[in-house]
């Protein structure tokens, strides 16, 4: 048995993006930032950590998302991870 899922709470770093499919889905993506603070070791000072992540939603969520979410606004996404490969031309 194994579990794949993951939770974000973060900020939108610019407004989703909504597309529809060949087949009629609709897709939204979206890029979200989350924050991680630690204390630097050396000089003692709080350093904030930034990581983008890049979320994908699909159908009736993927609706809502294009309709209500702006850049800006704090985000809460459940979901599972998936990894894409590709190679640039």
């Amino acid at each position: 048995m194994s579990v794949n899922k993951a939770i974000l709470l973060g900020r939108v770093g610019k407004d989703p993006e909504l597309r529809t499919m060949p087949s009629g889905m609709q897709l939204v993506q979206l890029s979200m930032a989350t924050n991680h603070r630690k204390k630097n070791k050396e000089s003692g000072d709080w350093e904030d950590q930034t990581e983008w992540h890049r979320v994908v939603f699909f159908n009736k969520p993927a609706e809502t998302i294009g309709q209500y979410v702006k850049k800006g606004q704090q985000l809460y996404v459940e979901g599972r991870l998936q990894t894409r490969k590709w190679q640039d031309k």
